[in-house]
């Protein structure tokens, strides 16, 4: 069995600025976790599925076009998970139809939470450490194109890896 992931890796520099952040609070494994918008959550598979997700993942990248992201500010999920994340203010329904395509077919997984785009900057951490994370965060902005995502596997020693990247067109073909 292996553990993956699919995301949208958040590019430089603001990948390692939200990552060091996130070091800096204390929270030990933010080294292991690229900073990523998630699609699928961590789902183990049987190793023999893998070519068969790749090939889903493939043939969803050629029906979705590539889309500007903008991430601006912070939110939380408190009290239900401890959690602070920057927010998605831009590209929304883009990452909704995304997930929602990848979690099809091979990777069709229940959600223990809706859906909900975003990139954790804290997780787990004591209350006046997510509230400082909120606090100062809260002028956080930047923008991107979103024209990719990635299969990631997770390793014990290495953490999460993308182990390959699913390129999305700038017009989707269908």
């Amino acid at each position: 069995m292996r553990t993956i992931g699919v995301a949208v890796a958040i590019p430089e520099p603001w990948a390692t600025q939200l990552q060091d952040y996130r070091t800096g609070l204390g929270d030990e494994t933010a080294t292991m976790i690229p900073t990523h918008i998630t699609l699928v959550p961590p789902t183990e598979v049987d190793e023999a599925v893998v070519g068969d997700i790749e090939a889903h993942l493939e043939s969803v990248a050629r029906t979705l076009a590539a889309f500007d992201v903008h991430l601006r500010g912070t939110g939380t999920f408190r009290p239900v998970s401890p959690v602070v994340f920057v927010a998605v203010v831009e590209g929304i329904s883009s990452c909704e139809q995304l997930a929602n395509a990848v979690r099809r077919g091979p990777l069709e997984v229940d959600l223990s939470f809706p859906y909900h785009p975003h990139v954790t900057v804290a997780h787990d951490l004591p209350d006046e450490l997510l509230d400082q994370a909120f606090d100062e965060l809260a002028g956080f902005e930047c923008r991107f194109e979103v024209d990719r995502f990635h299969l990631y596997v997770h390793d014990d020693e290495d953490g999460w890896r993308p182990t390959r990247h699913f390129s999305l067109p700038a017009t989707a073909r269908r």
